[in-house]
């Protein structure tokens, strides 16, 4: 004698994927309701099944490896949005602790302040010359700099407002660029200019830092806190 039913466990799969990729409270619920089915389907087979033809075991053993494979999907995906909450706390915690702080972010600004400024240059690898210019609002070069030889990664440098006519600057906002070479082959040179959080903003990406007059940048860009 074999039992006749409407709910197959096929369905009860398909539900199951459909609530997992529903995501919510809803979902979850609906998902243990169709392993509830399942479960009492399977145990309604097995009570009824013909005692002469009998359910194959890879069968069964089969549809259990299924149902349990879904329940691991359902729990790693709120593993998961667990986890993803947290860092999003994580990281709000230390953005706000950079308020008021320097930091350095991609950029050319380069702030003069009584006769100071400074800036930063990131290196995707060793170089043995690195030439900085610094520049006017109308792009024409003040000074240029010899830095020497560097390694890869990051390294700041200052100005202290002095021209290569012999001149001294005043104090303002410039550019500046930077080139770097490495047995006479370019070397990719980043410039990185300073700014001070003042505050912190929510964004749908994660968090923004406002640097004021240079704008706002994502907390992920940061290379240097001075």
């Amino acid at each position: 004698m074999t039992v006749q039913s409407t709910t197959s466990s096929s369905d009860l799969f398909a539900s199951i994927n459909a609530a997992n990729s529903a995501g919510s409270t809803t979902a979850a619920s609906t998902t243990q309701e169709a392993q509830d089915r399942f479960l009492k389907l399977l145990t309604t087979q097995l009570q009824n099944q013909d005692p002469l033809n009998p359910m194959d075991n890879s069968q069964m053993t089969s549809q259990i490896a299924q149902i349990n494979t879904v329940t691991g999907i359902e729990k790693l995906n709120t593993t998961l949005n667990t986890l993803v909450d947290n860092m999003g706390s994580s990281q709000s915690m230390q953005a706000a602790s950079m308020i008021g702080k320097s930091v350095m972010v991609p950029g050319s600004q380069l702030s003069l302040v009584s006769g100071q400024a400074f800036g930063g240059v990131m290196l995707s690898g060793a170089a043995d010359q690195v030439t900085l210019n610094i520049l006017d609002a109308s792009g024409n070069v003040l000074q240029t700099q010899k830095l020497g030889a560097r390694d890869a990664g990051t390294f700041n440098f200052n100005w202290d407002g002095a021209t290569d006519a012999g001149a001294a600057a005043v104090d303002g906002t410039y550019k500046f660029s930077v080139s770097a070479t490495q047995g006479g082959s370019t070397v990719e040179a980043t410039a990185l200019q300073v700014g001070t959080v003042s505050a912190l903003v929510r964004s749908s990406s994660g968090f923004l830092l406002d640097l004021g007059g240079l704008g706002t940048v994502d907390f992920k860009n940061v290379q240097q806190i001075l």
